[in-house]
Parts: C-alpha cells; sequence; structure tokens
C-alpha cells in the first residue's frame, strides 16, 4: 500500500478522519515552507497537500491566486518544491504529501521525467486541477508506474460516468468540490455533501475527502461525520497572511490543532 492509503486504513481502524491542510510551496517566502509542513504535522495533519505556484490557477480563488503570486515572486518552480518535499522526507518519513497544481508547468518538466523525480523525492501523490479523467490513462499510469497516487477532483455537478472513469484512473482518495465556485468560496451546503458522499464512495472505492468552504472547526467537524476527510486551504492561507512571518508557523499549527480536535471530537460524538 502506498503512504496515503496506508494513513487512511489506520486512521479507519482509528474511528478517526483525515485531516488534509494546504499550503503553496514557496509562500510566503521559500525558507518557511518546511517550518510550515511541520508545523500542519505537529498540529494534526495527516496528509499534506502542498500546491506548486502558478501564474493562472483558474480553479483558485484571490487567496490562494495571491499565494502564488508570492511563491513566483521569489522564482519558486516545480524543480524547487520537489527539493522541499525532500527536505522535508529528511525530518518526517511518514506523512504523505500531495502536490497539487496545473498541468503546464508538468508538461514543461516532462511528464515521466516529473514521475520519476516526484517519488524520488518522496512525493506521494499528484493532483492535476486541469487534467480530466477521460484523458488520463497515460499519464496516471505512467505516476502509477512509481508508486504516485493520481487524484482526481469530483463536483457537485460531475455525473455516474464520470464517477467511472475516476474509478479506473484514479487511487489514494477523491477530492470532492462541495460546492460551485472557486476556493474559499462560502455557502456549504452540508445537507448535499451527506446526500453526495455515500453515492461517491460507493461508486468510487476510494475514500472521499471534502474541501472548498470548510474555514472553521465546527463546519471540520461535520464534514467529517460524514467524509472520510477534510480537506483546508484558503483559511490556512489567510493565516499565513495575516501573521507576522516569525509567528506564522505558530499561529498556524494553532490553527490547525483547533480543527483537528474539533474533528476528533465531532466523530467520537
Amino acid at each position: 500500500m502506498s503512504r496515503i492509503q496506508t494513513t487512511f486504513a489506520r486512521l479507519q481502524a482509528e474511528g478517526r478522519k483525515a485531516l488534509i491542510p494546504f499550503i503553496t510551496a514557496g509562500d510566503p517566502e521559500p525558507g518557511l515552507t518546511l517550518p510550515l509542513m511541520q508545523g500542519l504535522v505537529a498540529g494534526g495533519a495527516d496528509i499534506i497537500e502542498l500546491g506548486v505556484p502558478f501564474s493562472d490557477p483558474m480553479a483558485d480563488g484571490p487567496t490562494i491566486q495571491r499565494a502564488s503570486e508570492r511563491a513566483l515572486s521569489y522564482g519558486v518552480s516545480l524543480r524547487m518544491v520537489l527539493g522541499m518535499v525532500r527536505e522535508f522526507r529528511k525530518v518526517d518519513a511518514a506523512t504523505p504529501v500531495v502536490l497539487m497544481g496545473y498541468a503546464n508547468p508538468i508538461e514543461a518538466y516532462g511528464i515521466a521525467a516529473f514521475a520519476k523525480d516526484a517519488a524520488e523525492h518522496g512525493v506521494d501523490g499528484v493532483l492535476v486541477v486541469d487534467y480530466p479523467p477521460e484523458e488520463c490513462d497515460e499519464f496516471s499510469a505512467t505516476l502509477k508506474t512509481h508508486g504516485l497516487d493520481p487524484i482526481f477532483l469530483l463536483a457537485p455537478t460531475s455525473t455516474d460516468k464520470r464517477f467511472g472513469e475516476v474509478a479506473q484512473v484514479g487511487s489514494g482518495y477523491i477530492y470532492y468540490v462541495s460546492l460551485k465556485g472557486v476556493t474559499g468560496s462560502a455557502n456549504l451546503d452540508m445537507e448535499e455533501v451527506a446526500k453526495r458522499i455515500p453515492n461517491i464512495r460507493a461508486k468510487v472505492g476510494m475514500p472521499v475527502g471534502v474541501g472548498f468552504g470548510i474555514r472553521d472547526g465546527a463546519t471540520a467537524a461535520k464534514v467529517a461525520a460524514v467524509a472520510d476527510a477534510v480537506v483546508i486551504g484558503s483559511r490556512i492561507i489567510e493565516e499565513i497572511e495575516n501573521s507576522p512571518r516569525d509567528q506564522a508557523v505558530a499561529r498556524v499549527t494553532a490553527f490547525i490543532k483547533g480543527i483537528r480536535d474539533a474533528m476528533d471530537k465531532g466523530v467520537q460524538a
């Protein structure tokens, strides 16, 4: 089993749900990425989604767009992001890391070379926002050859046909976009999420994480009660933005710990 699959199996045995925070590599500056990753784990993260900065992040709202802009201002590239994961692996061999980003940097790198280097640097999964599953047989197979989990998005508008396509090419977990819109959007419809998750899980045969619109412990606990994982990103980026540089890691760690505690209490209740 991959590190991601092992993590979900352990959490299921413990009766807990996965907490998957997102940060953008290189934001607010490259030197803080490793401490932030360690802080996320210290706060209770089970899997880290590490954003690869991109100049046109079409699925991301203004908060994560700003994070990409800050990282790009330091010249952070996909190769540099892989180096950050390698440094993280020197201090943490257990926590899965999923790279989340867009097709252009990967295609510029070369898909085969990227898959090989990502695996060698300690990456566990890859989520490419603008790679639709029906066009990803070769990409998915290349990742799987190197022991990487190709992770895909599903949305409220996804059809049963799309569920089947994702089941064929995906592995690790599914990222369910809980609402229509971009990252950081509000108005999460928990009734709709609760209704959709069992059907998705049954159709794709892998854990389902829910993201977009989760900003506090109360909402995270509600999502954890019906899903296998809670994904939270924009709210963490806001914490980084609003913190002095020397306090960012401590504040992010404390925020994640609050989310983790709320999830655990809610699920156990």
